[in-house]
Protein backbone atom coordinates (compact mmCIF):
# COMPACT_ATOMS: atom_id res chain seq x y z
CA UNK A 1 0.00 0.00 0.00
CA UNK A 2 1.15 3.47 -0.56
CA UNK A 3 1.62 6.14 2.13
CA UNK A 4 -1.69 7.84 1.31
CA UNK A 5 -3.72 4.89 1.21
CA UNK A 6 -1.88 4.08 4.52
CA UNK A 7 -3.69 7.20 6.02
CA UNK A 8 -6.66 6.49 4.54
CA UNK A 9 -6.74 2.95 5.95
CA UNK A 10 -5.85 5.20 9.29
CA UNK A 11 -8.47 7.66 9.39
CA UNK A 12 -11.22 4.60 8.83
CA UNK A 13 -9.75 2.47 11.66
CA UNK A 14 -9.55 5.99 14.07
CA UNK A 15 -13.40 6.90 13.20
CA UNK A 16 -14.36 3.26 13.70
CA UNK A 17 -12.81 3.39 16.85
CA UNK A 18 -13.76 7.01 18.17
CA UNK A 19 -17.56 6.10 17.13
CA UNK A 20 -17.18 2.85 19.36
CA UNK A 21 -16.58 5.35 22.02
CA UNK A 22 -19.27 7.61 21.67
CA UNK A 23 -21.83 4.99 21.81
CA UNK A 24 -19.90 3.35 24.51
CA UNK A 25 -19.89 6.60 26.89
CA UNK A 26 -23.72 7.13 25.86
CA UNK A 27 -24.29 3.48 27.13
CA UNK A 28 -21.91 4.72 30.28
CA UNK A 29 -23.62 7.26 30.97
CA UNK A 30 -26.61 5.75 32.15
CA UNK A 31 -25.07 4.03 34.89
CA UNK A 32 -23.26 6.39 36.31
CA UNK A 33 -25.46 6.74 39.11
CA UNK A 34 -24.51 3.23 40.81
CA UNK A 35 -20.95 4.08 39.90
CA UNK A 36 -21.21 6.94 42.08
CA UNK A 37 -22.76 5.46 44.56
CA UNK A 38 -19.90 2.53 44.39
CA UNK A 39 -16.98 5.36 44.55
CA UNK A 40 -18.72 7.11 47.36
CA UNK A 41 -18.78 4.39 49.76
CA UNK A 42 -15.57 5.43 51.70
CA UNK A 43 -16.80 8.70 52.25
CA UNK A 44 -20.28 7.55 53.65
CA UNK A 45 -18.49 5.01 55.83
CA UNK A 46 -16.30 7.60 57.30
CA UNK A 47 -19.59 9.47 58.23
CA UNK A 48 -21.37 6.45 59.74
CA UNK A 49 -18.26 5.14 61.89
CA UNK A 50 -16.99 8.28 62.87
CA UNK A 51 -20.10 10.31 63.33
CA UNK A 52 -19.22 13.54 61.05
CA UNK A 53 -21.89 15.39 59.60
CA UNK A 54 -20.01 17.38 57.08
CA UNK A 55 -18.45 14.00 55.49
CA UNK A 56 -19.58 14.44 51.62
CA UNK A 57 -18.99 14.61 48.21
CA UNK A 58 -19.16 18.57 47.19
CA UNK A 59 -20.28 20.20 43.78
CA UNK A 60 -19.29 23.69 43.75
CA UNK A 61 -20.43 24.39 40.58
CA UNK A 62 -23.69 24.48 38.39
CA UNK A 63 -22.44 21.87 35.89
CA UNK A 64 -20.70 20.52 38.35
CA UNK A 65 -23.12 16.82 38.78
CA UNK A 66 -22.93 16.65 34.88
CA UNK A 67 -19.18 16.66 34.28
CA UNK A 68 -18.65 14.09 36.90
CA UNK A 69 -21.27 11.76 34.96
CA UNK A 70 -19.37 12.72 31.90
CA UNK A 71 -15.75 11.61 33.23
CA UNK A 72 -16.97 8.54 34.42
CA UNK A 73 -18.85 7.56 31.20
CA UNK A 74 -15.73 8.52 29.40
CA UNK A 75 -13.51 6.12 31.21
CA UNK A 76 -16.81 2.70 31.41
CA UNK A 77 -16.93 3.88 27.35
CA UNK A 78 -13.55 3.19 27.18
CA UNK A 79 -13.63 -0.15 28.59
CA UNK A 80 -16.98 -0.97 27.29
CA UNK A 81 -15.54 0.04 23.54
CA UNK A 82 -12.00 -1.34 24.09
CA UNK A 83 -12.81 -4.74 21.57
CA UNK A 84 -13.93 -2.64 18.98
CA UNK A 85 -10.93 0.00 18.92
CA UNK A 86 -8.27 -2.88 20.28
CA UNK A 87 -9.11 -4.53 17.04
CA UNK A 88 -9.08 -1.40 14.60
CA UNK A 89 -5.89 -1.35 16.09
CA UNK A 90 -4.39 -4.73 15.94
CA UNK A 91 -6.22 -4.54 12.39
CA UNK A 92 -3.82 -2.05 11.06
CA UNK A 93 -0.52 -2.90 12.62
CA UNK A 94 -0.92 -6.93 11.44
CA UNK A 95 -0.53 -6.81 7.80
CA UNK A 96 3.12 -5.53 8.78
CA UNK A 97 4.10 -8.27 11.48
CA UNK A 98 5.12 -11.48 10.40
CA UNK A 99 3.66 -14.44 12.19
CA UNK A 100 5.86 -14.95 15.46
CA UNK A 101 5.18 -11.47 15.95
CA UNK A 102 1.59 -11.60 15.79
CA UNK A 103 1.98 -14.98 18.31
CA UNK A 104 3.98 -12.86 20.41
CA UNK A 105 1.08 -9.87 20.45
CA UNK A 106 -1.58 -11.96 21.41
CA UNK A 107 0.09 -14.00 24.45
CA UNK A 108 1.27 -10.55 25.17
CA UNK A 109 -2.50 -9.20 25.29
CA UNK A 110 -3.71 -12.25 26.56
CA UNK A 111 -1.36 -11.70 29.86
CA UNK A 112 -1.76 -7.54 30.10
CA UNK A 113 -5.54 -7.45 30.15
CA UNK A 114 -6.04 -9.59 32.87
CA UNK A 115 -3.35 -8.36 34.96
CA UNK A 116 -4.26 -4.73 34.47
CA UNK A 117 -7.71 -5.46 35.57
CA UNK A 118 -6.34 -7.55 38.55
CA UNK A 119 -4.38 -4.93 39.55
CA UNK A 120 -7.44 -2.30 39.36
CA UNK A 121 -9.33 -4.75 41.24
CA UNK A 122 -6.74 -4.84 43.99
CA UNK A 123 -6.53 -1.04 44.06
CA UNK A 124 -10.20 -0.65 44.44
CA UNK A 125 -10.23 -3.00 47.58
CA UNK A 126 -7.40 -0.77 48.72
CA UNK A 127 -9.15 2.30 48.28
CA UNK A 128 -11.55 3.01 51.42
CA UNK A 129 -8.49 1.88 53.31
CA UNK A 130 -6.66 4.76 51.77
CA UNK A 131 -9.36 7.10 52.18
CA UNK A 132 -10.52 6.48 55.63
CA UNK A 133 -7.21 6.50 57.02
CA UNK A 134 -6.41 10.02 55.61
CA UNK A 135 -9.40 11.35 56.58
CA UNK A 136 -8.53 10.28 60.43
CA UNK A 137 -5.78 13.10 60.20
CA UNK A 138 -8.60 15.11 60.27
CA UNK A 139 -9.03 17.10 63.74
CA UNK A 140 -12.80 16.34 65.40
CA UNK A 141 -15.14 18.94 64.85
CA UNK A 142 -13.74 20.10 61.36
CA UNK A 143 -15.94 19.81 58.58
CA UNK A 144 -14.21 17.78 55.64
CA UNK A 145 -16.07 18.00 52.01
CA UNK A 146 -14.75 16.23 49.24
CA UNK A 147 -14.32 18.11 46.00
CA UNK A 148 -15.91 16.30 43.08
CA UNK A 149 -13.03 16.97 40.29
CA UNK A 150 -10.13 16.03 43.07
CA UNK A 151 -12.17 13.00 44.37
CA UNK A 152 -12.72 11.58 41.48
CA UNK A 153 -9.00 12.21 39.76
CA UNK A 154 -7.50 10.82 43.14
CA UNK A 155 -9.51 7.96 42.39
CA UNK A 156 -8.62 7.05 38.63
CA UNK A 157 -5.20 8.15 39.09
CA UNK A 158 -4.93 5.74 42.03
CA UNK A 159 -6.70 2.41 40.27
CA UNK A 160 -4.44 2.98 36.95
CA UNK A 161 -1.12 3.38 38.48
CA UNK A 162 -1.75 0.30 40.22
CA UNK A 163 -3.43 -1.31 36.99
CA UNK A 164 -0.12 -0.25 35.32
CA UNK A 165 2.53 -1.43 37.80
CA UNK A 166 0.89 -4.96 37.75
CA UNK A 167 1.18 -4.87 33.93
CA UNK A 168 5.45 -4.19 34.35
CA UNK A 169 6.46 -7.49 34.87
CA UNK A 170 4.97 -8.30 31.23
CA UNK A 171 7.49 -5.88 29.88
CA UNK A 172 10.12 -7.71 31.31
CA UNK A 173 9.42 -11.39 29.92
CA UNK A 174 8.38 -8.95 26.36
CA UNK A 175 12.18 -7.97 26.35
CA UNK A 176 13.32 -11.34 27.15
CA UNK A 177 11.66 -12.54 23.97
CA UNK A 178 12.88 -9.98 21.79
CA UNK A 179 16.62 -10.74 23.62
CA UNK A 180 17.36 -8.25 25.33
CA UNK A 181 17.22 -9.14 28.49
CA UNK A 182 18.14 -12.43 29.65
CA UNK A 183 16.15 -14.27 32.37
CA UNK A 184 19.43 -14.99 34.86
CA UNK A 185 19.34 -10.79 34.54
CA UNK A 186 16.11 -10.07 35.25
CA UNK A 187 16.48 -12.67 38.60
CA UNK A 188 20.04 -11.23 39.85
CA UNK A 189 17.81 -7.73 39.75
CA UNK A 190 15.74 -8.84 42.39
CA UNK A 191 17.15 -6.65 45.21
CA UNK A 192 16.66 -3.57 42.98
CA UNK A 193 12.93 -4.68 41.89
CA UNK A 194 11.85 -4.93 45.81
CA UNK A 195 13.20 -1.54 46.57
CA UNK A 196 11.12 -0.08 43.62
CA UNK A 197 8.41 -2.72 44.24
CA UNK A 198 8.61 -0.91 48.28
CA UNK A 199 9.17 2.58 47.04
CA UNK A 200 6.19 2.66 44.84
CA UNK A 201 3.88 1.04 47.17
CA UNK A 202 4.78 3.30 49.99
CA UNK A 203 4.32 6.43 47.36
CA UNK A 204 0.79 5.05 45.77
CA UNK A 205 -0.43 4.27 49.51
CA UNK A 206 -0.53 6.50 52.84
CA UNK A 207 2.52 6.38 54.60
CA UNK A 208 0.43 5.25 58.13
CA UNK A 209 -1.18 2.64 55.72
CA UNK A 210 1.67 -0.33 55.95
CA UNK A 211 -0.57 -3.02 55.83
CA UNK A 212 -1.76 -1.60 51.89
CA UNK A 213 1.87 -0.88 51.31
CA UNK A 214 3.04 -4.14 51.82
CA UNK A 215 0.01 -5.83 49.99
CA UNK A 216 0.74 -4.09 46.99
CA UNK A 217 4.68 -4.35 47.49
CA UNK A 218 4.01 -8.09 47.64
CA UNK A 219 2.05 -8.66 44.78
CA UNK A 220 4.86 -7.01 42.62
CA UNK A 221 7.26 -8.56 43.67
CA UNK A 222 5.88 -12.14 42.96
CA UNK A 223 4.75 -11.12 39.46
CA UNK A 224 8.38 -10.02 39.23
CA UNK A 225 9.91 -13.37 40.23
CA UNK A 226 6.77 -15.14 38.22
CA UNK A 227 8.32 -12.90 35.47
CA UNK A 228 11.94 -14.10 35.72
CA UNK A 229 11.17 -17.78 36.04
CA UNK A 230 9.12 -17.70 33.10
CA UNK A 231 11.88 -16.00 31.05
CA UNK A 232 14.65 -18.49 32.25
CA UNK A 233 12.43 -21.09 31.42
CA UNK A 234 12.16 -19.49 27.78
CA UNK A 235 15.62 -18.97 27.56
CA UNK A 236 16.47 -22.75 28.15
CA UNK A 237 13.80 -23.64 25.85
CA UNK A 238 15.47 -21.26 23.49
CA UNK A 239 19.13 -22.96 24.16
CA UNK A 240 17.82 -26.57 23.46
CA UNK A 241 16.26 -25.18 20.03
CA UNK A 242 19.64 -23.90 18.42
CA UNK A 243 21.74 -26.47 16.57
CA UNK A 244 24.57 -27.01 17.95
CA UNK A 245 28.25 -25.59 16.03
CA UNK A 246 30.78 -28.33 15.06
CA UNK A 247 33.69 -27.79 17.03
CA UNK A 248 37.10 -26.04 14.41
CA UNK A 249 39.25 -28.58 13.38
CA UNK A 250 36.83 -31.78 13.97
CA UNK A 251 35.35 -31.57 10.28
CA UNK A 252 36.80 -34.65 9.26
Amino acid sequence: MSLAAHLVELRKRLMIAALALVVGMVVAFFITGPIIDLLTVPIRQIAEEEGRTYVQLNFDTVTGGFDLRLRISFAIGLLISAPVWLWQIWAFIMPGLTRKEVRYTWSFLGAAIPLFFAGCTLGFFLLPHVIELMASFVPTGMAQFYKYDIYYDFVFKFLLVIGVAFVLPVFLVALNLAGIMSGIAILKGWRVAVIISTTFAALATPAADIASMLLLAGMMIILYLAAAGLSVLFDRRRNKRQPLLPTPGLDG
